[in-house]
């Protein structure tokens, strides 16, 4: 009993909990932190105001189960523990661990493999095909081991692109350096530096640029190329007008020192792929898994990757693929920081890991 007087939710993890849900199955996750059943109910709430919460699971499914009990999106990780004390610690690379894992040095291949399919894509290295104004070259394909999606480096002269379709994919793009527009079947987008853009499975899109645009094209799920049309189809989802996502620093959220936003994300229809920047300070994160594919750009700087047994250094243009439920960790080793975009499908909240 606690004599009316209530008592304070405990924090039973500071990362969420790995689960692999089954179908039709009955869960009872633990609210109040005091369960030594984690994350289920074990009864200790007695006593307490706390309540279980139920769920039931509609599909076999992997998930996060929050582990700190400050969740929004209970009984499920929304990556609430990054923001409270001692939720996000910093991992020492001096260690004795890490002096054992092993540097992957850089050659004349643009793709420097890691762990497993893990893998960094140098986009300076790379030999990029020509297409009219346009040149481009695969980062990320089923070819080269990704499940969800694929990306696509591009740079294109002054002028138009070819048309690409996005033949039933969601299309999300990302604007490092230029200026133009994105033509979306028939309808303009006034696009510059660090802008983002969602394109719809059923249209297609063109790039018109008035200044040589860099531009990566993410789409999934995955293909091994890009799909090209002879003309613009007029085929704009009007129901969807909102496409373009641009830097706005009241929306930043915090992840301890970290920073990201949300660029294009379900605020643009897009339901599946979300695309976010962030700012990592001079630091080496812990190692942690993420249940989503994820491709980083890093935009500037410099750093490491870790992966589990290898780890290699990165710097603008480079593309790291991370595999769902790959343990990894970026450092950044410039002392004002250094700037990411990720992209990650299938997901929304590039704060939930575990």
């Amino acid at each position: 009993m606690n004599d009316g007087k209530e008592v304070p939710v405990m924090i039973a993890s500071r990362k969420g909990f790995y689960y692999e849900l089954k179908a039709g199955k009955r869960y009872l996750w633990c609210r109040c932190g005091r369960s030594k059943q984690q994350p289920f109910c074990d009864g200790s709430h007695a006593g307490t105001s706390f309540l279980p919460i139920p769920y039931k699971a509609e599909r076999d499914e992997e998930v996060i189960f929050c582990g700190c009990k400050h969740t929004g999106t209970a009984p499920f990780c929304d990556g609430a523990h990054s923001n409270l004390p001692d939720g996000y610690r910093d991992d020492d690379p001096h260690s004795l661990e890490n002096r054992r894992v092993a540097l992957v040095a850089a050659s004349a291949d643009p793709t420097i493999k890691l762990d497993g399919q893990c893998y960094v894509f140098s986009t300076a290295r790379a030999a990029l095909a020509r297409r009219g104004v346009m040149g481009y070259t695969p980062v990320i394909s089923p070819a080269m081991g990704a499940l969800y999606q694929s990306q696509f480096y591009a740079k294109v002269g002054r002028g138009a692109s070819p048309v690409i379709s996005a033949d039933g994919r969601h299309t999300v793009l990302f604007i490092a350096a230029g200026d133009g527009e994105i033509e979306i079947s028939g309808r303009r987008f006034a696009v510059g530096p660090l802008t983002g853009v969602y394109i719809r499975p059923s249209e297609a899109y063109r790039m018109h640029a008035e200044s040589p645009l860099t531009v990566f094209i993410s789409n999934g799920p995955g293909s091994e190329d890009l799909v090209w049309l002879e003309h613009m189809p007029a085929a704009f989802e009007e129901a969807h007008p909102q496409r373009c996502a641009v830097i706005d620093p009241s929306q930043r959220q915090k992840m301890a020192e970290r920073y990201y936003q949300l660029l294009v994300n379900r605020e643009h229809s897009s339901t599946v792929v979300t695309q976010f920047i962030g700012t990592i300070p001079l630091s080496k994160a812990e190692p942690h898994r993420h249940l989503y594919e994820e491709a980083l750009i890093f935009l500037n700087g410099a750093g490491v990757v870790w992966a589990e047994k290898t780890k290699t250094a990165v710097g603008p243009g480079d593309v790291l693929f991370l595999p769902r439920k790959q343990l990894h960790s970026v450092q950044c080793t410039t002392p004002g920081g250094f700037d990411v975009v990720g992209v990650i499908y299938p997901g929304d909240n590039p704060a939930v890991n575990y």
